[in-house]
């Protein structure tokens, strides 16, 4: 067997069944990927079979009189092929198109990794449906779509693919963690992981205490609305104004609370924030 370029071989075979007597060849009505068949071929002695693919060409010597077996290893690209059978001065021929297999493999696309919780349609799932040759399968497929979160029971929908793809938009659920989304067709599965983490911070608070002249700052631990703690590294703004003018100090939160020491000039305001999120606002210091 010789694979050959289909370009070349294509221009070959035309060529060649512009000269040749040609005749059709009975190929079966459908074939799918990966399946091989016998195809019967007239005349005896040497001949030359032809097979012309949507990825490859293949010319091998064939014994004409008989059947000749088309292996499906052959035939695992879908499209349309080209067979042709040569022998004594005349050709046979036959179009026949390849159609993919049984559904066999899904590529599952999630976006994004991380996303904060409770946050509407913010999590997109996309998912391929091919075939064992990585064909893809354009007629419309069931495809399961599940998410199993850390806490809770899974929540499953059904979507049909659309010429090979099958999507969904879903909601984070109020609890950080890691959750797992899982496209399933028939006993082929895939599963992603997207990591959910705490929203903005909510309820931010600031307690203080003042020793020579200098304001000891601390939040109590920060957590979002639903109670998820928020991830050690987020910065966390305090504000000064007092006699001294104005001053904000960036800090990072260490073990769930940031912590700052502020020297005070007479009576001092101090506020927190966090994002957009502000907090309490705390008098500290003598003076008016």
């Amino acid at each position: 067997m010789r694979l050959l370029s289909p370009v070349f071989l294509t221009a070959f075979v035309l060529a060649s069944l512009a000269w040749a007597q040609t005749a059709e060849l009975s190929v079966p009505a459908q074939v799918m990927a990966g399946s091989g068949f016998s195809v019967s071929s007239r005349g005896s002695g040497a001949g030359t079979l032809y097979l012309i693919g949507p990825s490859e060409a293949i010319k091998r010597a064939v014994e004409l009189g008989g059947g000749l077996e088309i292996a499906g290893e052959e035939l695992e690209h879908a499209g349309r092929y080209q067979l042709v059978i040569c022998g004594a001065g005349s050709c046979a021929s036959a179009g026949f198109y390849v159609h993919p297999a049984a559904p066999g493999r899904l590529s599952l696309l999630v976006h994004p990794s991380r996303v904060p919780v409770s946050d509407p349609n913010a999590i997109s799932a996309v998912a391929l449906v091919f075939d064992d040759y990585h064909n893809l399968i354009l007629e419309p497929q069931p495809v399961k779509f599940t998410v199993i979160p850390t806490d809770g029971a899974p929540i499953s929908e059904t979507r049909s693919s659309d010429h090979g793809v099958s999507w969904i938009r879903l909601s984070s659920s109020g609890k950080g963690g890691p959750a797992k989304l899982e496209a399933a067709l028939d006993k082929t599965t895939e599963v992603r992981v997207v990591q959910q983490v705490a929203s903005d911070a909510c309820n931010l608070r600031i307690k203080s205490s003042l020793v020579a002249g200098r304001a000891h700052l601390e939040t109590d631990p920060v957590r979002d609305c639903n109670g998820n703690a928020i991830p050690d590294g987020t910065v966390v703004s305090f504000t000064k104004q007092d006699t001294s003018g104005k001053t904000t100090v960036d800090v990072p939160i260490k073990r769930g609370i940031a912590t700052v020491e502020m020297p005070v000039s007479g009576r001092a305001r101090i506020t927190v924030a966090s994002g957009v999120v502000t907090g309490n606002e705390l008098l500290v210091g003598g003076g008016k």
